[in-house]
This record gives C-alpha cells, sequence and structure tokens, in this order.
C-alpha cells in the first residue's frame, strides 16, 4: 500500500479498534469503521471514516486490536483540490482525501467527516489535515 498519512503531531492517543486477524493493515493507513467498532481499510468516497492506523498489523499475526488515531495532525494525500479550513472526507483512490466542499449537506453527516484542512492544496499534492472525527 503507498500513500498513508503520516503523523505531524500527536494531540490524542490511539484507541484499539477490532481488526480481522487475515488483514494487513499498513502504519498511517486511513480505516472505515464497520460495526461492532470494527476497522478496515477505506475503499470508497464518503466512507464512515474510524480513523487512521497508528501501527502496522501484518497478515494472519494472531493480533484483532488495532490502535486507532482518531484525533491528531498528519500530512496527507488530496484527490483533487481544497482550501484551508475545508472539510476533509475520504475519496475512493485509497488513503486519499478530498475536500467537501463541492458536496451537498445531504450526501454527508458528521461520522464522514475525517477532519480539517490546514493547509490548502491541489490533486497528488501532501498538506496537513487535522484529524477530528469527534465533535464534528
Amino acid at each position: 500500500m503507498a500513500n498513508e498519512a503520516v503523523l505531524v503531531f500527536e494531540t490524542e492517543l490511539p484507541i484499539p479498534f477490532t481488526v480481522a486477524d487475515s488483514t494487513g493493515i499498513e502504519k498511517g493507513a486511513v480505516l472505515k469503521m464497520t460495526d461492532p467498532m470494527t476497522a478496515i481499510i477505506t475503499s470508497a468516497a464518503l466512507d464512515t471514516v474510524a480513523g487512521i492506523a497508528s501501527s502496522e498489523k501484518i497478515i494472519s499475526d494472531g493480533k484483532v486490536k488495532l490502535g486507532v488515531y482518531r484525533g491528531g495532525i498528519f500530512k496527507v494525500y488530496l484527490s483533487g483540490s481544497c482550501t484551508v479550513g475545508d472539510a476533509a472526507v475520504t475519496d475512493s483512490m485509497v488513503n486519499y482525501f478530498k475536500s467537501r466542499a463541492t458536496l451537498t449537506e445531504a450526501q454527508l453527516s458528521g461520522s464522514k467527516v475525517a477532519g480539517i484542512f490546514l493547509e490548502t492544496g491541489t490533486a497528488n499534492e501532501t498538506v496537513l489535515m487535522e484529524l477530528r472525527i469527534h465533535g464534528q
């Protein structure tokens, strides 16, 4: 996997989510939340965001818990343009974020907003994003 998010400032500690033992997850992978409090790798635009993996999960290593950041400042990849202050959502390209500026309120709920962009950028650039899933 490529283009994982990179932690710049840790503002919150990661919390444990359930993961499948048969799954491999890279450190910095953007994760989708499923029920019950389970994290998988994002695969679509507007996924319900669990957070960002705090460490690597090796395939079939016997572990079924993984620390997931739900807050912090990360360097992330863009799939399109964003302006500082825009809300960030997942994109269909794995580990990429996009601005929700072009989306309607009907397309979003608070759980789909990953945080806010702290820098302006264009497609395939990296920018700082404040991961802030709660309190949206």
